[in-house]
């Protein structure tokens, strides 16, 4: 049995030469890649360090080269090309690094430079990428012809193409952000390079005219532009280098609107590193909890005043149907209905009523607003309750008891007939301890609606621990927000605390006042942090302790393997807590939710082990079985996917709050 996962095939050949090679530097590149976008359309147009005699006279003063000279020339040609390879450390697509495979003299197709980490893979978005692109695929316009192009190279093309996209976004709204500069408010006068505050409210009309659009969409580009130009440089940087999308540059841009410029641009310059290779809903995730961070007492005070307009809004469906939402609502009351609707379309489905769970869930909300029950049942029963199938209660008690509850009513009575079932939703909640302690100011997180401000947060972990039946788990994270410890929480015997003593004084505070603590669970403490703690929490309940292991597999001590091919609980709980989501690089579903699978499968000596497993949805636990998949589990947690075309992508362990 392998004492780690067998790392994925290297390859589309047996050479690996490539690896022998030193990499280019980061000035070189950058150099090479200034040069490359400065580069003219006509290739006759000025000096040139190599030409091509088929095209264009030579440079003056080498049109009478030796063969010596001509040979020197051939080989310095041949080196650059061999560095510009080098070069292959650069990204996978949008915000992607490079692909770590070079395959330099395979191909011969138009598009050779378009492959895993070639020459126009790491080019920015610049129009000589778009020139180069057209090329590759024949000019032709949409009817372009890619035969003979490899995948690699073919996935590289559609690279290409998302960069100059987004480069061409860029430079577009750069000419919004003029069109803004030259229509300033009355009475201002801007000094050069200056932006004006507002514009007079027709200009949004002239640009809504020339672009066909309405006045919302061009008042709404005029402010991304407005934003771009003056505090959001960096996102404007990565948007023109293709780095980034234009979605997700507008993203960046609704999130931090409402921040000052010094707070906008401690948001951005935590999140524009890494926002190309998230995904739109991983990316909106990461931006709430780093606008968290950055200006709390503001993003308190937008949610407040932002409930002030809580609204039900409706609207016709393309389709004909119809459609109901409610707005800026609170998040924990949110989630408890939607945990109600999941248990109501529960029992709809035990009670046979077909459909799949989308169309259930539909069912149920209807029904919870209506007072109905659309739990199908003979009709002689329905007599018997002197209800009708569709009658229900209103005033429905939404307290107490738990989901099985609901599944003991009666028919008739419904899910807002309240005949004592009840209902308690569970939720996951991660506050930072110095936060639920009131200690710092650090935003939480609510599973399955994202990051939290401190003053919710602190509300919410406080109600939570009114409650006897709260579970409780400690996080250890390093200073990404990686977890690297985790402990769950056990009440403290009491034979225990009379053997270990009264350990170390409860910071001001004593077991009467509300708030939380987190002690060793002796006075000198664990060795290096990981052992035994002792965590109090409000209302006067009973102290718990905490064990707290490591989660690092780099090397894997394999404490928590199992020995056959299902694991434990405790194993299947920390591969939930190192990676909270599917470990595919674009999925976010739940890792609650998700398979766990093994990287290297059990039959073939892999081990059921933290070091050789992460939770993966049913989908994407098929899709890595697939031809031409692959997936390398490394020993910091990073899952890296390859994909059939060649190309590699990386999923890190989840963030937490810090």
């Amino acid at each position: 049995m392998p004492p780690k996962p067998v790392p994925a095939d290297p390859g589309w050949d047996e050479d690996l030469a490539w690896l022998d090679r030193d990499p280019m530097t980061g000035a070189e590149r950058e150099a090479w890649l200034d040069r490359l976008c400065a580069m003219d359309d006509d290739p006759c147009d000025g000096p040139q360090e190599y030409w091509d005699p088929q095209s264009c006279a030579p440079p003056p003063g080498q049109d009478e080269l030796t063969p010596a000279e001509l040979a020197g020339a051939a080989e310095a040609a041949a080196d650059e090309m061999l560095a510009l390879d080098a070069a292959s450390t650069g990204r996978r697509g949008p915000g992607q690094a490079g692909s770590g495979r070079v395959f330099p003299g395979v191909s011969v197709s138009r598009a050779a430079g378009f492959g895993a980490g070639m020459a126009w893979d790491v080019t920015p978005g610049c129009p000589q990428l778009a020139v180069a692109a057209g090329a590759a695929a024949g000019g032709g316009g949409p009817g372009d012809c890619f035969g003979g192009v490899a995948d690699h190279e073919l996935a590289g093309l559609v690279c290409a193409w998302d960069r100059v996209e987004a480069h061409a976004a860029a430079r577009k709204l750069a000419a919004v952000a003029e069109v803004f500069r030259r229509n300033p408010e009355d009475g201002f006068e801007p000094e050069p390079g200056r932006m004006p505050a507002v514009v007079p409210g027709f200009t949004r009309d002239q640009l809504a005219c020339a672009l066909g659009e309405s006045r919302a969409a061009a008042d709404w580009l005029l402010t991304v532009a407005w934003h771009l130009a003056t505090r959001l440089g960096a996102t404007l940087g990565a948007l023109a280098d293709g780095e980034i999308t234009r979605g997700k540059a507008e993203l960046i841009v609704r999130l931090t609107h409402y921040l000052s410029d010094e707070e906008a641009k401690a948001v951005e310059a935590a999140i524009v590193g890494r926002a190309g290779r998230l995904t739109p809903g991983g990316l909106r995730s990461a931006l709430a909890r780093a606008v968290l961070e950055a200006a709390p007492e503001t993003a308190k005070e937008r949610r407040r005043s932002a409930a002030r307009f809580a609204r039900v809004e409706r609207w016709a469906e393309d389709s004909g149907n119809a459609a109901l939402m409610g707005r800026e609502l609170p998040p924990d009351e949110v989630l408890a209905c939607d945990q109600r609707i999941c248990w109501w379309a529960g029992e709809l489905r035990k009670a046979g009523l077909e459909g799949g769970m989308d169309e259930l869930r539909a069912r149920a909300y209807l029904d919870l607003l209506l007072g109905k029950d659309s739990r199908p049942r003979d009709p002689q029963a329905a007599d018997t309750t002197g209800q009708d199938a569709d009658a229900g209660i209103a005033g429905q008690d939404t307290g107490g008891g738990d989901a099985a509850g609901g599944a003991d009513q009666r028919p008739g009575t419904g899910p807002a007939g309240g005949a004592g079932g009840g209902f308690a939703g569970r939720v996951t909640l991660t506050v930072p301890l110095g936060t639920a302690a009131g200690l710092s100011d650090r935003p939480g997180e609510l599973a399955g609606h994202g990051p939290v401000d401190p003053w919710l947060a602190r509300d919410l972990v406080t109600a939570a621990a009114a409650s006897p039946s709260t579970t409780w788990c400690i996080t250890v994270t390093d200073q990404h927000g990686h977890a690297v410890g985790h402990g769950c929480a056990r009440p403290e015997p009491t034979s225990h605390r009379k053997r270990a003593g009264p350990g170390p004084p409860r910071g001001a505070g004593n077991r009467d006042q509300a708030g939380f603590s987190f002690t060793p669970a002796r006075r000198d403490g664990p060795p290096g942090g990981y052992g035994t703690w002792r965590l109090t929490t409000p209302g006067g309940g009973p102290d718990l302790l905490v064990a707290i292991d490591t989660l690092g597999t780099d090397p894997c001590q394999h404490r928590y393997q199992a020995r056959g091919h299902d694991p434990g609980v405790r194993l299947r709980h920390l591969a939930q807590i190192r990676h909270a989501t599917c470990t595919s690089p674009v999925c976010r579903r739940p890792a609650a939710q998700a398979d766990f699978e093994h990287n290297t499968p059990y039959e073939a000596g892999g081990r059921t082990c933290l070091c050789n497993a992460g939770p993966k949805c049913r989908y994407d636990h098929r899709l890595k079985q697939q031809p031409g998949w692959t997936v390398e589990q490394l020993p910091d947690g990073t899952f890296r996917w390859t994909t059939p075309a060649g190309r590699s992508y990386d999923t890190e362990p989840t963030r937490y709050p810090i």
